[in-house]
């Protein structure tokens, strides 16, 4: 016997349509989720505009990763050892993605670079399989009192606790971050738990004011003209300030001018994805001369996720401050098209039972 639900398809470029597909059966170690909480996410929002994410997704798929919920199907692992100890009842979260643990990389202890990294799609729907592999690396049982919607926001701030991590940011610290989305905000909320002196530097009123609910203590407004290295040293000085500068925006020009901001002797995180393609122009003699230091980091590992979900679960990060907007599954391809032409919300809530 077939069971029906509804899910969100995506098809190709900017093409996502409302679907009733069928539950497959679940595999030896998997487990079926009902979601309860499902988030968009700027990644989701580069993949409706593209179409495709050669490492994440392949069309027609089911897409979303941002997800938590309730265990309502389980099936022993040949030998009975993955998923054992996990009920039916369970409140849990699962991240989007689990490494191999046996390439170069994980052996490295850089789980994040795993050449055999595991991706996990499906969240805009009303239940959701994880692979035997998630099950048994990256899926977490909630406290009673953690909500759906806090707990989904555990994936993206695991990449952004790797970001502060490999950025070694500290108590004392002047942190500029370039970037007043979702991610840039989860930045000044850990930087100031850390003790850190944050300023945000990006646009929108109400992104900026969330920038300073969570503990910036101040804000650049780049405008419409986008001049970030202008308008941060606008009324102020001239030779660069910051200790440590967060690039959360993902394009060419913020990373040139994370380059130019930061003191010297400083370090410059190139947080944030660039499209596919594109290229910087860096100052050699400024690089060399300073001795500045330049990073990327990139998504997750096992134990940032887990120490994501503690700063959750411990109220350092709260949905509230990041949710701003809810919409029905039935919804979510009109929402996708007003993000592309500039919805300004943080996140959105998706309510995947209507």
């Amino acid at each position: 016997m077939f069971v029906f639900m509804q899910a969100a398809v995506l098809h190709g470029k900017q093409d996502v349509r409302l679907e009733e597909v069928t539950e497959r059966p679940l595999a030896p170690g998997e487990v079926r989720i009902r979601i309860g909480a499902a988030l968009t996410c700027g990644t989701d929002l580069k993949v409706f505009k593209r179409g495709y994410h050669a490492k994440m997704i392949v069309p027609p798929a089911v897409f979303g990763h941002e997800l938590a919920g309730e265990i309502v199907e389980t099936r022993s692992a040949e030998g009975g050892t993955r998923n054992e100890g996990w009920r039916v009842g369970d409140r849990v979260v699962v991240a989007n993605s689990a490494p191999c643990d046996v390439c170069d990389s994980c052996e490295r202890d850089q789980q994040s670079l795993c050449d055999d990294l595991l991706f996990l799609n499906g969240a805009y729907a009303e239940s959701i399989v994880v692979p035997a592999r998630l099950v048994e690396k990256n899926l977490l049982r909630l406290k009673p009192g953690t909500a759906f919607r806090d707990a989904a926001l555990t994936e993206p701030l695991a990449c952004v606790v790797q970001g502060v991590e490999e950025s070694e940011l500290a108590a004392g610290q002047r942190v500029l971050v370039i970037g007043a989305g979702p991610i840039g905000l989860m930045f000044v909320a850990l930087a100031k738990n850390l003790g850190c002196e944050v300023t945000v530097a990006g646009r929108g009123e109400a992104r900026l004011a969330a920038a300073i609910r969570l503990g910036s203590s101040a804000v650049i407004d780049v405008g419409t003209e986008g001049d970030i290295v202008k308008a941060a040293r606008q009324g102020g000085p001239t030779t660069p300030q910051f200790d440590v500068v967060i690039e959360a925006v993902g394009n060419p020009e913020a990373w040139e001018a994370a380059v130019k901001l930061v003191r010297k002797g400083g370090s410059v995180n190139f947080f944030g994805g660039c499209p596919a393609g594109t290229s910087v122009s860096l100052d050699t003699g400024l690089i060399h001369y300073s001795n500045l230091t330049l990073r990327a980091s990139f998504h997750h590992t096992p134990r940032t996720i887990r120490r994501a979900l503690d700063f959750i679960e411990s109220g350092v990060i709260r949905a509230a401050d990041f949710v701003d907007g809810e919409c029905a599954l039935s919804e979510l391809p009109a929402l996708f098209a007003r993000m592309t032409a500039g919805n300004r919300v943080v996140k959105t809530l998706v309510d995947v039972r209507r």
